[in-house]
């Protein structure tokens, strides 16, 4: 049975709640050249106008995978092995290999920053949206890609991680005409932050109502949000195109039933749903494709 929360779980309760309004901005520690990649660094502006940045990896092809992170990462990744970002496994979460994989198997990389991330600018008062705010960067992102005269006539397809693949699946809804020309989607490890929050109340052994209480309390006193509306479920009808979606099985951050109701919305006539074995680590799942490229490039090259 679980029991009532202490005034310590309250707080940190109240700390996780704080996390997911103002998020961590994190250090770009690696760059595609240290990966024999040539780059342009970039910037654009979002959809409502936040300052975005990020590199162009050219490709010769007309092929072309767009790339959403997660929180609290960048489109580098995540220095997770250093203090004090060492709190999610205490492991670095790189990038690089992934892009270096696609651009060898003959695509065109597009990766940014998310707004409050990275080296792009603050926005909405540097509130995080868990994707209802970041959602205008995803569309930011597809028409910069469609204003370059080298990138505009590209099949286009979408890597979305977490806060990216929320955020993708919210913009999909809402402006679904962004979408129309995309040809697939990798949605890695979508989330509902009260899944989330009932996970951290499960592993410490205290109520469930309670710990979203608490938490959703400090969440709306902070970003103006309530829990559920931190969720793409009600958005996930939205997604159309095909999509495969990544997620660690053994994850102890989530309830695994909320990522499968998540795809099972999803209104794609192709979709396929992924376990990641061998991993009990969230994070690790974020590495998946950059240690093992192949599912990525069969994924995008059937629907290329």
């Amino acid at each position: 049975m679980s029991s009532t929360l202490t005034e310590q779980q309250k707080t940190g309760f109240q700390e996780l709640a704080a996390f997911f309004a103002k998020g961590l901005r994190t250090p770009i520690l690696r760059r595609p050249d240290e990966y024999g990649l040539k780059f342009e660094d970039v910037f654009f502006p979002s959809y409502d106008g936040v300052r975005l940045e990020g590199w162009f990896i050219p490709a010769k092809s007309n092929k072309l995978v767009i790339c959403n992170h997660f929180m609290p990462g960048n489109r580098y990744g995540y220095a997770g092995h250093l203090k004090p970002y060492n709190s999610f496994g205490g492991f670095e979460v790189n990038f690089l290999p992934q892009y270096k994989a696609l651009h060898d198997a003959g695509y065109n990389v597009l990766c940014y920053d998310l707004r409050n991330h990275g080296l792009s600018a603050d926005g909405n008062g540097r509130t995080v949206g868990i994707g209802i705010l970041e959602y205008r960067d995803v569309i930011g992102s597809l028409i910069y890609a469609n204003s370059r005269e080298d990138t505009k006539n590209m099949e286009k397809s979408l890597l979305s991680i977490c806060l990216g693949a929320n955020s993708t699946i919210v913009a999909m809804h809402k402006h679904p005409e962004f979408f129309e020309e995309i040809r697939s989607m990798i949605a890695v490890q979508p989330i509902s932050t009260r899944a989330f929050v009932q996970k951290a109340a499960e592993t410490a052994n205290v109520s469930k109502n309670e710990a979203v209480e608490v938490f959703e309390e400090t969440l709306l006193e902070t970003s103006g949000f309530k829990v559920d509306e931190l969720s793409p479920l009600e958005y996930a009808k939205s997604v159309k195109v095909p999509t495969k979606v990544f997620q660690v099985r053994n994850d102890p951050l989530t309830e695994i039933s909320d990522t499968q109701e998540i795809f099972s919305r999803f209104s794609s006539k192709e979709k396929e749903f992924y376990f990641i074995e061998g991993a009990d680590q969230r994070f690790q799942g974020y590495n998946f494709l950059s240690e093992n490229p192949q599912h990525m490039l069969e994924w995008f090259d059937k629907y290329a």
